[in-house]
């Protein structure tokens, strides 16, 4: 299957490259970029030297079976009916058609969370990849509200690495302002708000803090049931919920320093880690989940629903289990 990359030297496009030059049933044929075009693809991303790449100017797309589209927000509505042209099938990992929006052309696009939807994706051709913190806090969430376990708000407490901000410089993401910074932003209103009450069937509170990391991103949801719980009884929800899908690990530890998920051991990684606590008096569920914002909260999760669009197994190419230590 043929693919091109589009929006390939972001963050987000190299781990795409990566991704898709390991896969078995993929075949890698462009890296698109307005601003790099004719530049190596090495003097971007250089653990890539071995691909031998150029980037190419969008006016060059070849025409493939799957063009992912790894653009700013707005840039993905701008040119997909170009692409659409010259690719049977295209993975949106912008905001701009998410929640089931439709593109100009009237194309709707299934959701790429095939945890939730891995009835709806088989033979969709316009696919469309929640952002990194609303799969993390999704996955948390979806599983409780289904099992009735969810009363009134929730509030998600999200915190994410530098490399959520993209690959272009700005005041907020230079190293002297973020480097040592637990910067608090977006404490209302944020819009991942929506993606979540869509997805997860809850009214969530969002507020997001910067991290002084680079990769990662974790999401702590603080849950009131109708009545009181105990511990055993939510993690039965998340193992049940999750006993099939490849990549959602329901973490159970007791003991030992790592007893919640944490993002570190995630990075390259497409698995989504989730675990929980409750109050002594059961009258408060909090559920942690961590992820790779680029992998499973963006280009993991991109290929991971190709595959399942596609009918190949949904672990293919996606199969690395991440370092410890980290």
């Amino acid at each position: 299957m043929k693919v091109s990359v589009v929006g390939a030297a972001g963050y987000t496009g190299g781990e795409l490259l990566r991704l898709v030059h390991a896969h078995p049933e993929l075949d890698l044929v462009q890296a698109v970029s307005r601003r790099h075009a004719g530049r190596p693809v090495a003097e971007v991303h250089p653990n890539l030297h071995h691909l031998g790449l150029t980037f190419h100017p969008p006016q060059e797309l070849a025409p493939v079976d799957t063009a992912f589209l790894a653009l700013p927000s707005g840039a993905s509505a701008e040119l997909e009916a170009g692409v659409a042209e010259l690719a049977g099938t295209i993975v949106d990992l912008s905001p701009d058609f998410r929640a089931g929006a439709s593109s100009a052309s009237g194309d709707v696009y299934r959701t790429g969370l095939p945890e939730l939807y891995a009835d709806e994706l088989p033979g969709a051709e316009r696919i469309s990849v929640p952002g990194c913190m609303a799969t993390a806090a999704i996955l948390a969430l979806a599983p409780l509200s289904k099992a009735g376990l969810v009363a009134g708000d929730v509030v998600v407490d999200a915190r994410t690495g530098s490399s959520g901000s993209g690959a272009e410089p700005g005041p907020s993401s230079h190293h002297a302002e973020r480097g040592n910074a637990f910067r608090v932003y977006k404490p209302a209103g944020h819009r991942h708000e929506k993606e979540i009450a869509a997805h997860a069937k809850v009214r969530a509170r969002m507020t997001v803090t910067a991290v002084p990391s680079v990769r990662g991103a974790q999401v702590v949801c603080h849950v009131t049931p109708p009545e009181p719980v105990e511990r055993r009884d939510v993690l039965r929800v998340l193992q049940r919920e999750y006993r099939d899908r490849p990549f959602v690990r329901v973490v159970a530890r007791s003991r030992g320093v790592h007893r919640l998920p944490d993002p570190q051991f995630l990075s390259g990684t497409n698995f989504v880690d989730v675990g929980c606590a409750v109050d002594e008096d059961g009258g408060r569920i909090v559920v942690v989940a961590a992820l790779d914002n680029l992998v499973k909260g963006a280009a993991g999760g991109g290929v991971q629903s190709l595959n399942v669009a596609r009918g190949l197994p949904e672990d293919a190419g996606l199969e690395f289990p991440g370092l410890h230590p980290a």
